[in-house]
């Protein structure tokens, strides 16, 4: 029902709308009754800025992970397509043919609409109204595939290891060639792995895609029809609403008189463009009589016929010369990236120092220590093992598992930003009718010539005083003022009854309106026939309901009256605080308009303000003789007429009731910290009793307004509740900004689109993340301008289009979107400190120790490469699949500004805490085996591979291998104690079980840790195996004691996360990752 005002006229000559089909000269405009509509039922929009290509409905794509949402770089390929479009689109003449000769070529008519049967031809001749899929790229697909990620170094390395092994080894060592399999081995799998989850992903955005309704109205033989956009066929009549999205290219042929569209992703232009039904310009791509596929209504409404679906749409043209949507990283992503870039820079920086070390000093005080195969094959293992390969995986596989969460909680996101952002959100400002509240109108209450009458009550009174009419031969007085109210509530009314529902009971009829219109039309029609009413009523002029103004006007006639008389009862609607102070009149028990007393406006108000305590949405319903408007702004005549000497006739209380789960929602956010906040255009007082009712202010007695907020504080005061209207709020300097946005409860009532945007635009520029969630036309600034703008799956076209999320089912959604927002941030920090340790740290310091201190390779390059491809790669991944820790929604929210993916503390723990336990362990088992057969460490000391005499060279190669073995397997199982350690950042393992608690458990962890255990045994007890790349068993203590190491792992990290609990802002906390 709400709507923006524009400097358009939207007045209507009823006179004009009989005229519907007649062809008129080129100045005059066909016009349609303005219907607004909260609730769309036109194709619903997934992007907020489409592409040409993508904007379609969403029913006919596939949604990406993330589509570039650049509206200047959309309109600059449109453009550049619009040029080579010209010869295609020169043939078209729908613009500027009479409507008549649209009617006789398309062969419909604009009363009766299509037949069934034309329809059925027509579908099988032009095919359902989607576009045809853009080329699959599956060459560009499969590079990406092989070459993506990591995929381009392990193919170098693999060819680098193989140039080691020939023709470069003298001779050629089998372990250099076995390695070089490996890494060829992981580069395949790697490659089929990111296919498989490209495959995953896109069935995963596609089937959320589907989700959105896709509806639209049209008119079939002679009937309102709602119908899927897909079977739009060319001809059919389209009735558009303020808020829809056009489902294809349509000829307008009636329209109101305030009807624009924002055609902005065709020619870039600010401001939106009045529809008009005659041709404005030569050119088909702008003539305002042709509404194109994807553009939006932002006002008015309108009957336009469909001249074109599918490819032949406009952007179906387009679609064929334009590139696909450019993918992008988001900023996790980006984070992500810059961390492996850092670290990729790092061990650059050591391999280059590894190579001057060997070329200026080892080639030539050592030159049996290593050769260039053995330098090549050092290098390569250092890089590939140092590089956390398993981190892009698990992050892909992190968006999907998430994806796939919101889709089953009936959440929409268009963008992997939105999920990032949800993590951080700090504000929350939530509409309150059909967010908070039900969306379904009942009227409960009715007030008239100083009495309340509950809907059944005014019913069973008319009843009787009908027939005591009957037998009386006369009207009784009771009758006539409900009457009265009967009249206006069912003629100044948008709503419409849906034809096919009409057989039902009145509360199970559909209505095409928006929700207080339709629980005003079925008020009426509880009390006698709306259709009657209209018959007996004519309608000459309308004024729309806006969110200014906050009423609607329409000027009514008596059906029978002379068509020459000017005599004329304005109607009018709305707010009662708007439309009270202009009653000077008051309906009586008899029916006829008395002087208003001040006894009698208090019980007004007082019944008002009762009435509004409770919750309910009052609407106030006044009339006013006049004459119809003969001026040249007859908008302007009407407004000024309806400013005073309005006579009152009664008032309506409505209720919406609050959701039943919205109490536990608030109650939930608010111990996320997340701070929950009512905006709304209703009154203050009825958003004050929700407010109340759902938790958003929890204490009346501590409620404050406008007047707690000292425009120079000097003090700091407790800042707990305060409810302020829309007037108010403009009144406010920056210190009470500042005042007011330290509040943690607060009620913004009365209020306009911009005066939305100013409080989101507040909250942001004092270091929030701000929510917004609507659903009205007037919703969509405060939408593209909050850092998540949230639409209801059941709001306009528009908020949705402006939205980066959308709630398909109920505002309870936004608790999982937050606590899915947290997790994928949590479990990304959780996989980079599983990997770093054993992957990176230990893995790099016995190649410096071998090439510096002249020790052996204590790990070999083989084993590197098992640990970093696979023990460690697919336990990663498991991660991904944690379900969010207990305290996931007991922490407040990150500051993106300052709190880092990767940071010094994660740093720390991984290198300087778990990296060095898990290395010196390492080192300790593996030389404390070599002491134990005989090789002391210091006979291998800055030896450089030059022994002394008594040892056996091959004994201790073969004794140095089964070292290597034991270091091997002694990260393997520590890494098993750390994968548990690391599930949970705060939570004991006892409160987080990984198993036998459904809503904690991950059952992959056990099969990711056996696999690492049957990798050991391939490696390391394979007989053909230990021959090729040297290994040997494992003497049973040199597993049992890397066990205990791992509980210690455990135990420790257990004690650090009982210390973070309970004193949470100790110096252990703030060193914690």
């Amino acid at each position: 029902m709400d709507t923006e005002d524009k400097p358009v006229p939207r007045v209507r000559y009823a006179d004009e709308e009989r005229g519907v089909g007649h062809v008129r000269g080129p100045e005059s405009r066909q016009r349609l009754s303005r219907q607004s509509s909260t609730s769309s039922l036109s194709i619903h929009s997934a992007l907020r800025q489409p592409q040409p290509e993508t904007a379609l409905p969403i029913t006919y794509r596939t949604i990406s992970i993330e589509v570039d949402e650049g509206l200047q770089k959309t309109q600059e390929e449109t453009k550049r397509a619009n040029d080579k479009a010209a010869v295609d689109i020169s043939g078209l003449k729908w613009h500027i043919i009479t409507p008549d000769e649209l009617y006789r070529r398309l062969s419909v008519s604009l009363t009766q609409g299509l037949s069934t049967e034309q329809v059925k031809h027509r579908l099988g001749e032009y095919g359902p109204n989607k576009m045809t899929p853009p080329p699959s790229g599956l060459f560009k697909d499969i590079f990406g595939y092989l070459f993506g990620g990591f995929g381009s170094i392990l193919l170098i390395a693999s060819t680098l290891v193989f140039i080691a092994w020939k023709p470069l080894g003298n001779p050629p060592a089998i372990a250099n060639l076995a390695l070089a399999i490996v890494l060829l081995a992981v580069f395949v799998i790697q490659a089929t792995f990111n296919a498989w989850q490209d495959f995953s992903s896109s069935r995963v955005m596609a089937s959320i895609g589907t989700m959105l309704p896709d509806d639209t109205i049209v008119i079939r033989e002679g009937k309102h029809t709602s119908i899927s956009a897909l079977d739009l066929v060319p001809g059919d009549v389209i009735v558009i609403k303020q808020g829809n999205k056009l489902p294809a290219d349509v000829r307008f042929v009636d329209i109101s008189s305030d009807a624009m569209f924002d055609r902005a992703i065709l020619t870039g232009e600010s401001e939106p463009v009045a529809a008009s039904v005659e041709s404005t310009e030569d050119n088909y791509l702008q003539s305002h009589n042709i509404g194109m596929q994807g553009t939006h209504c932002i006002s008015g409404s309108c009957l336009g016929v469909c001249v074109a679906t599918g490819d032949n749409t406009i952007f179906g043209r387009i679609a064929k010369l334009t590139s696909e949507p450019k993918t992008g990283m988001t900023p996790l992503q980006k984070e992500i990236w810059r961390f492996v870039l850092i670290i990729s820079l790092f061990i650059t920086v050591v391999v280059v120092l590894i190579v001057i070390l060997w070329a200026t000093w080892l080639r030539k005080d050592h030159p049996s220590w290593i050769d260039v195969p053995l330098l090549i094959v050092d290098c390569v293992s250092a890089a590939v093992a140092f590089i956390p390969e398993g981190l892009p995986i698990a992050l892909t596989t992190s968006l999907t598992i998430v994806a796939n969460m919101m889709k089953k909680n009936k959440i929409l996101c268009k963008s992997l930003k939105t999920v990032e952002t949800l993590g951080a959100v700090s504000v929350i400002c939530s509409d309150k009718t059909g967010t908070l509240t039900t969306n379904s109108m009942v009227a409960t209450d009715i007030y008239a010539a100083g009495e309340e009458y509950t809907p059944e009550a005014a019913r069973d009174l008319m009843a009787v005083f009908r027939c005591e009419a009957t037998v009386n031969n006369q009207m009784t007085n009771h009758e006539d003022v409900i009457d009265q109210l009967r009249i206006l509530a069912g003629l100044c009314n948008s709503g419409e009854f849906d034809a096919s529902t009409m057989h039902l009971p009145i509360h199970q009829r559909k209505i095409n309106g928006d929700a207080t219109d339709q629980a005003i039309l079925r008020l009426s029609e509880n009390l006698g026939s709306v259709a009657e009413l209209r018959q007996r009523w004519k309608k000459t002029f309308e004024i729309g309901f806006n969110s200014k103004n906050k009423f609607m006007i329409r000027l009514m006639s008596p059906a029978h009256e002379n068509p020459s008389s000017k005599n004329t009862m304005l109607m009018i609607k709305g707010a009662p605080d708007i439309l009270l102070p202009r009653c000077s009149h008051v309906t009586a028990d008899n029916g006829n308009a008395i002087q208003m007393t001040e006894q009698q406006k208090m019980r007004i108000e007082n019944t008002k303000d009762t009435w509004s305590r409770q919750g309910k949405r009052v609407i106030l319903l006044a009339r006013k003789s006049t004459i119809s408007p003969f001026s040249v702004n007859p908008e302007k005549e009407v407004l000024l007429a309806a400013r005073q000497g309005l006579e009152f006739v009664g008032m309506v209380g409505i209720v919406d009731p609050p959701r039943d789960e919205i109490p536990g929602v608030v109650s939930i956010l608010r111990g996320a910290s997340i701070r929950i906040f009512m905006v709304t255009g209703d009154f203050k007082l009825t958003a004050q009793a929700i407010a109340e009712e759902v938790g958003i202010i929890s204490n009346t007695a501590m409620i404050q307004d406008v007047n707690a907020l000292s425009r120079d504080p000097k003090e700091e005061t407790t800042r707990q509740s305060i409810v302020l209207s829309g007037p108010e709020l403009m009144t406010l300097n920056e210190p009470q900004w500042d005042q007011l946005c330290q509040y943690q409860e607060i009620v913004f009532a009365r209020t306009t689109p911009e005066q939305k945007l100013r409080i989101v635009k507040e909250f942001q520029a004092r270091e929030n993340i701000v929510g917004m969630t609507g659903d009205g036309v007037n919703d969509a600034p405060s939408l593209k301008a909050a850092d998540i703008g949230i639409a209801m799956g059941s709001g306009s076209d528009i908020a949705i289009a402006a939205a980066d999320m959308v709630l398909l089912d109920s505002f309870a959604a936004t608790v999982a979107a937050v606590t899915y927002g947290r997790l994928v941030y949590d479990n990304l920090k959780k996989t980079i400190v599983y990997l770093l340790p054993a992957g990176s740290f230990s893995e790099l310091w016995p190649v410096t120790t071998n090439v510096i201190f002249g020790i052996p390779q204590i790990l070999s390059s083989f084993l590197m490469i098992v640990i970093c491809c696979f023990t460690d790669c697919v336990a990663a991944i498991t991660l991904a699949y944690e379900k969010p820790e207990a305290d996931v929604l007991l922490r407040p929210p990150r500051n993106p500004r300052k709190d880092r993916l990767v940071d010094t503390r994660l740093i720390f723990h991984a290198y300087g805490c778990v990296g060095l336990y898990m290395c010196f362990l390492s080192f300790t088992m593996a030389f404390w085996y070599l002491q134990r057969n005989g090789v002391p460490f210091t006979a291998l000391w800055l030896r450089f591979g030059v022994l002394d005499a008594k040892f056996d060279q091959n004994y201790v190669a073969a004794t140095t291998n089964t070292a290597s073995s034991i270091y091997f397997v002694t990260l393997v199982v520590m890494q098993l104690f750390n994968l548990l350690a690391t599930r949970t950042r705060r939570l004991s393992i006892f409160q987080q079980p990984p198993i036998f608690k459904r809503a904690t458990h991950n059952l992959l962890l056990f099969p990711a840790m056996l696999f690492a255990v049957a990798v050991v045994f391939v490696f390391c007890y394979t007989p053909a195996v230990q021959r090729t790349i040297g290994t040997s068993q494992v003497p049973v203590e040199h597993w049992l004691l890397p066990a205990a190491f791992g509980v210690g792992i455990l135990v420790l990290d257990e004690g650090r996360k009982y210390v973070v609990r309970t004193w949470p802002k100790g110096v252990l906390a703030r060193m914690a990752w």
